[in-house]
């Protein structure tokens, strides 16, 4: 029997996918860059997101039975299928470790500094590696609450931080110039491209194709404006200066918020509601890292590759958060041009194939409906 889960729960796939790093180490990397302009840069790469994922299920739409590695199995033959699986199991480590940043640095720079590294990665790979175990569809229940948690911690920041808010730091608009602030939101991009890849592996498992792209456009959109929240305040009640000078720039902020007389650990809060976010993050790239590597070395169920595959992922990210400067290197500039060029190339130039193919999908359709 065909897995299968509604839109609704892709839609808080994508949602759960983009919040957790978004709001934890990207805006303070931007911060940096382009100071009071970072919520602008947000809305740019909402945008951006949004076409990125209407242009994945239009490609696969073609194939809807397919995911992205599938399709090009269909398009171009077995080992470029095998060369394209390879690609995203490339990405989804980079992925992985880029999650595990935030998870690590969340915890161990604000609650628990002498913990051994080892530890954290320890539990993430096991939570991570059950809850795949039992599939996408135990994943998707568990970001439909992750969704609950993040709009939950959405109005706690909004109802703590309201009375500390200053419209004039945000002026001068566009301070940083228009071209700045655009190329600055390639670091917010880097996390729609999760969503997005992601997307291109789990989406024959989402029900109606004929709704495929209003639901992740929708998804894109709903999460944009959650992760866009905290930007603005930040920029309006810490100041971008002060911003920029965290790692963990949400905990700050967080810290900013105070709710009535007795609320002012509110940090303690966002971790609580946070956690469900950053467990979808790891589950979903444990997941797609090991369906692409079970497409890869040809065997059919993917669970019987979780450790294998579990055990690259965490040492990879591992090596990477030993390290301050070497995790942040990474974030700021080697995972965007990593990233960015197989989330925007690989989907259009299977586009670009299939629009010279079409009568080949026209033939495989009709043959679908036949059967």
């Amino acid at each position: 029997m065909k897995v299968q889960i509604t839109n609704g729960m892709y839609m808080a796939l994508i949602m759960n996918m983009v919040y957790a790093k978004a709001v934890g180490l990207t805006q303070g990397i931007m911060a940096r860059e382009i100071g009071r302009d970072i919520w602008v840069a947000t809305i740019f790469s909402t945008i951006q997101g949004c076409l990125a994922i209407a242009l994945i299920a239009i490609v696969l739409r073609r194939t809807p039975n397919e995911d992205l590695i599938g399709h090009t199995q269909v398009l171009m033959g077995k080992w470029m299928g095998k060369l394209v699986a390879l690609v995203i199991l490339v990405f989804f480590i980079g992925a992985y470790s880029s999650v595990m940043i935030t998870y690590v640095f969340h915890l161990m720079d604000y609650f628990l500094p002498e913990m051994p590294i080892v530890v954290f990665v320890l539990v993430a790979f096991m939570t991570g590696a059950y809850g795949i175990f039992f599939g996408i569809e135990v994943i998707s229940r568990m970001a439909l609450t992750g969704v609950f948690c993040m709009l939950a911690l959405n109005i706690l920041l909004l109802l703590g931080t309201l009375k500390n808010f200053d419209v004039q730091e945000m002026l001068p608009f566009f301070e940083s110039g228009f071209f700045p602030t655009l190329w600055a939101s390639r670091q917010n991009d880097t996390d729609w491209a999760m969503a997005v890849l992601m997307s291109a592996m789990i989406m024959p498992t989402v029900k109606n194709e004929k709704i495929w792209v209003k639901s992740g456009t929708l998804g894109v959109a709903i999460g944009g404006l959650l992760v866009a929240q905290w930007p603005l305040l930040e920029t309006t009640v810490l100041s971008p200066e002060v911003t920029g000078q965290y790692i963990v720039a949400c905990m700050q902020m967080a810290r900013s918020a105070h709710i009535g007389e007795f609320i002012h650990r509110y940090e303690m809060i966002m971790v609580a509601f946070f956690a469900f976010s950053l467990l979808v993050q790891i589950s979903m790239c444990m997941y797609c890292a090991t369906m692409a590597t079970s497409k890869i070395v040809g065997v059919k169920d993917y669970r019987r590759l979780i450790l294998p595959v579990g055990f690259v992922l965490n040492a990879v990210a591992y090596w990477v958060v030993l390290d301050h400067n070497r995790a942040m290197d990474l974030l700021s500039n080697k995972w965007p041009a990593l990233s960015l060029p197989i989330v925007i190339g690989l989907p259009l130039l299977l586009w670009l194939i299939g629009f010279f193919f079409k009568k080949k999908f026209q033939k495989l359709m009709t043959k679908e409906g036949e059967h």
